[in-house]
């Protein structure tokens, strides 16, 4: 099955912990631009857990998460607290355990982001040992 172009949708909502003030990345009460990375790097994975063709051994599936290694997001407009938030990220492109997705976010009928972003599935494990410096 070809899962180039699928997507996933989530809808999400401006809350106080995700503004500019909060957050420290700005002083305004608006939804920050981390924020709204976290939210794209969101639905991202949640396309991957649909995505079932990726080129991953079926007995390691258990054992692999994906980590985000790339994103590059243009914050076009600014969102207030309250407004609803969809985003989409499309799967584009899977190279062996490397998966390319395009992400968008709208309020209502205004594009306010979009982002190319790169992730790559790792065995869980290995990967938190060698980040924590532990042996194998």
């Amino acid at each position: 099955m070809n899962m180039m172009n699928k997507y996933v949708d989530l809808e999400k909502v401006v809350e106080e912990s995700g503004l500019a003030s909060t957050m420290k990345s700005g002083s305004l009460a608006v939804l920050a631009t981390p924020q709204l990375a976290a939210w794209m790097e969101e639905t991202a994975c949640a396309c991957i857990g649909q995505a079932n063709d990726l080129t991953v051994e079926p007995e390691e599936q258990e054992a692999m998460t994906s980590v985000g290694t790339k994103l590059n997001l243009d914050h076009l407009k600014a969102s207030p607290l309250g407004a609803t938030i969809k985003v989409r990220a499309t799967l584009t492109k899977v190279d062996g355990r490397k998966m390319e997705f395009w992400c968008e976010a709208w309020q209502g009928n205004d594009l306010i982001g979009q982002a190319s972003h790169t992730r790559v599935m790792v065995d869980a494990a290995k990967f938190v040992n060698k980040t924590y410096g532990f042996k194998q």
